[in-house]
């Protein structure tokens, strides 16, 4: 069992080092609240999520307050509205209603972010789920807190190129710094119980509501290896470091600190709101705060700035450090977790793009061993729809090969070119405008149908 005097050993971490649990998120079945009427599957989804997560807000400040560590996130995940609305809507307009109510119950219970306006299309499309994808772009426009994520891709059925030409949802926001692609995430091998936004929805595996932690604590790391280098230093000679033994365990047993945290949190979270604990989400989020920062650890481990030869192979042993950690702290650790790697969010990420350090193509070989994918990338406004399904495909192709999850959120900035800025604020930050490859994937994204599934995904 997990003590508060364990959680007030983290005092420091929070104080000095910004750690925080990033969320606390309450995924909500809306199965039961399909109906072939309109207003009556609006009215279900609307009662069924202010009624169980009336109290998530107000639970998470209690835990907070009484443990002094910040819960910075409250949020809520549904299941892919896809399957919840496929009866009803009949229309891109219906979906959009759709998402109105859910931004409305979201709002009237307080929470941050709402996730899970979503569907799962690895292999082909429903003419319902279709329509679902076409009225991303609007209801990312009139909603404020909804998020959407639509998985095109997965090791045992392929990549689905069809699904894949129609993430575009960045006109429709212009008017917001193009704020629609913040909020949407294209998945290959999506998982389940993500808590993490803007990709978390609540898989039709999971109960009929759960509880899920995501923490996050990359300046505690970056802290932990600081102090293992300096006391290198001072025992063994200025130009000294650290062994990577030593450097993968004080990696590991920082994670394991860290996760304690979240279990603590999950588990009161849980026996308060009286909905089963699910998983903890350990992954590396960074913010744009000084000093919480993914690509500071980089730095630390050993290259000047991320994008240097060997970033890939320090990202690769700062994410199975971190797993390895976490796993030893919690027996239900899910979701993405491991390390982040976005740009706008990371003030090192941006430091190391304007000195040219990092392109979009380094990017790319860094998601091969990190647990997401290309992050929170502001790109020039008039690239081609090609272009960015293009990079879609690729990343999903990563995925796919690879049996684990990646994921692209770039964000074309209308009006903006490289060499600019695009200023979000919050835990958004801000992002310098990078330039992508100029040559055509045209023919190739244009063609119709599916990547057929590996040779490796057919294991039973």
């Amino acid at each position: 069992m997990i003590t508060a005097s364990e959680v007030l050993e983290t005092k420091r971490m929070v104080e000095q080092d910004n750690l925080d649990v990033r969320t606390i998120t309450m995924g909500i079945s809306l199965l039961d609240c399909a109906s072939s009427d309109l207003k009556e599957t609006c009215d279900k989804i609307y009662n069924k999520i202010t009624t169980l997560a009336k109290d998530l807000v107000k639970t998470g400040e209690s835990i907070s307050r009484e443990i002094g560590i910040p819960i910075v996130h409250k949020r809520v995940s549904v299941t892919p509205v896809s399957l919840v609305g496929a009866a009803c809507c009949k229309t891109a307009d219906d979906y959009v209603a759709i998402a109105k109510t859910l931004d409305d119950a979201a709002k009237k219970i307080g929470v941050n972010f709402l996730g899970g306006f979503s569907a799962i299309v690895s292999k082909g499309m429903t003419p319902s789920e279709e329509l679902l994808i076409r009225s991303i772009p609007k209801a990312l426009a009139v909603t404020d807190v909804v998020c959407s994520s639509v998985n095109v891709g997965a090791t045992k059925t392929g990549i689905n190129m069809d699904a894949v030409r129609l993430m575009d949802s960045a006109e429709q926001t212009k008017d917001k710094d193009c704020i629609g692609p913040a909020k949407l995430v294209v998945f290959c091998n999506a998982p389940d119980d993500n808590p993490f936004m803007a990709g978390a929805f609540h898989g039709v595996s999971e109960a009929d509501a759960i509880i899920n932690v995501g923490v996050s604590g990359p300046g505690v790391v970056k802290a932990a290896l600081e102090e293992m280098d300096a006391e290198c230093r001072k025992a063994n000679g200025d130009d000294k470091s650290a062994t990577f033994e030593t450097l993968c365990e004080t990696i590991k047993r920082t994670a394991f600190k860290i996760t304690r945290v979240g279990q603590f949190v999950a588990q009161e979270a849980s026996r308060r709101l009286n909905v089963p604990f699910g998983i903890i989400d350990l992954s590396l989020a960074p913010t744009p705060a000084v000093g919480d920062s993914v690509a500071d650890i980089l730095k630390c481990i050993g290259v000047e700035q991320p994008g240097a030869p060997g970033t890939t192979a320090a990202l690769a042993l700062l994410n199975d450090q971190v797993k390895k950690g976490g796993i030893m702290a919690s027996s239900y650790v899910g979701g993405l977790s491991g390390a982040f790697i976005p740009v706008s969010e990371d003030q090192g990420m941006i430091d190391a793009v304007n000195v040219g350090a990092l392109s979009m193509e380094k990017l790319e070989a860094m998601t091969c061993v990190c647990s997401v994918g290309l992050d929170m990338i502001a790109i020039p406004g008039d690239t081609p729809a090609t272009t960015i399904s293009g990079i879609i495909a690729d990343e999903s192709a990563i995925g796919m090969i690879n049996q684990k999850t990646t994921a692209v959120r770039i964000i074309p900035v209308i009006g903006k070119h490289v060499g600019e800025t695009i200023e979000w604020g919050g835990l958004l930050g801000h992002a310098p405008i990078m330039p992508v490859n100029k040559f055509s994937s045209e023919r190739l994204v244009n063609r119709v149908g599916r990547i057929p599934a590996p040779i490796h995904s057919f294991k039973n």
